[in-house]
């Protein structure tokens, strides 16, 4: 899949050392494509990071990608160089009124913080308002999904006695939802957050739909009934040494951090990880881009679909319009 970004964005290099297909701003705009326009809300330290583990992720389809980035503006990022934000970030009030296919916000550094203590937290909330009417599709990963799931749901996080921290296998629930569509029965993904949304109260929500759960790790992944807020609660963008840039850095400060579970072999982490998730990632999000962006948007840019429309196409998405049966192989 080919994905638009700007001329000199830093990681264009990386990406095209991996074989990822890029095209810069000068080929796109002599090609007659409506390509996607995606939106990252990028709330990470370590914005470019971010960047390279998300446009990675989402190279594994047909569809060409518009990505924008976006910054929260009541927020000073210290760990990314002004130059960097300057010329490839806008803030949401320079964003507001455009319309995007898709919406991508990432998880953030703040989850041991309530909700209303982070500093961008009511401009957060104006971009969950945004959302409802600008963008057809909203992915939500982490402290951004717990975040999401309590502004729309009132669903509130909660500490953790220990960080939840490592590869954790779950199992999909929901088989007949596109978004999980290529799973195994049986599946890992990464995690790293000091708190949880709990299981519990995510299953008494008629409006959500759980899709993968872990019996360690709690829900995976939930989407409201239209597909159009879908909360991710691990790290499937996660490259192969991140975990292990973690707690290489947290013992570097002195903090108090176990091993991550499931990661190193035979728990030595002088021993390369395995990379045992990326199968499963490339899927989410090659299903998340086809079956509730793709499949879901209208063709003209700043149409957005009518409510009666949008009940129909979540119906086909949540009710059976993939009847996949267990013994399918699917």
């Amino acid at each position: 899949m080919p994905i638009k970004v700007q001329n000199d964005l830093p990681v264009r290099d990386i990406l095209e050392k991996e074989n990822i297909f890029v095209v810069d701003e000068n080929r796109a705009m002599h090609q007659d494509i409506r390509s996607l326009q995606i939106c990252i809300l990028n709330l990470m330290p370590l914005k470019e990071d971010t960047e390279l583990q998300l446009l990675r992720s989402m190279s594994n389809t047909p569809l060409q990608i518009d990505v924008s980035f976006m910054q929260m503006s009541s927020h000073h990022s210290s760990n990314t160089s002004p130059n960097h934000l300057n010329r490839f970030y806008n803030t949401f009030d320079e964003l507001r009124d455009n319309t995007y296919d898709g919406l991508i916000i990432t998880g953030a550094p703040v989850e041991q913080l309530e909700f209303h203590e982070v500093d961008y937290w009511d401009e957060l909330c104006r971009v969950f308002d945004w959302s409802k009417t600008n963008v057809t599709s909203t992915f939500h990963i982490c402290w951004g999904a717990q975040a999401g799931i309590y502004y729309h749901y009132g669903i509130d996080k909660r500490k953790l006695s220990s960080k939840r921290f490592g590869i954790f296998q779950h199992r999909v629930m929901n088989r007949k939802v596109p978004l999980v569509r290529g799973f195994d029965d049986i599946f890992y993904m990464p995690h790293s957050r000091h708190t949880e949304t709990p299981s519990d109260e995510i299953h008494a929500c008629d409006e959500l739909v759980v899709l993968a759960e872990s019996d360690e790790a709690g829900v995976f992944l939930c989407m409201d009934r239209s597909g159009r807020q879908i909360f991710v609660f691990g790290h499937a963008e996660y490259d192969r040494l991140t975990l292990d840039g973690e707690y290489k850095r947290d013992l570097k400060k002195g903090l108090d951090i176990a091993l991550p579970v499931n990661y190193y072999p035979g728990d030595d982490p002088d021993k390369k990880p395995e990379l045992v998730w990326r199968s499963h990632a490339n899927d989410l999000y090659s299903n998340w881009l086809n079956y509730y962006v793709y499949q879901n948007t209208p063709y003209r840019w700043g149409q957005i679909l009518d409510e009666s429309k949008r009940k129909q196409a979540a119906s086909k998405l949540t009710a059976g319009a993939f009847e996949f049966s267990e013994g399918s192989g699917i």
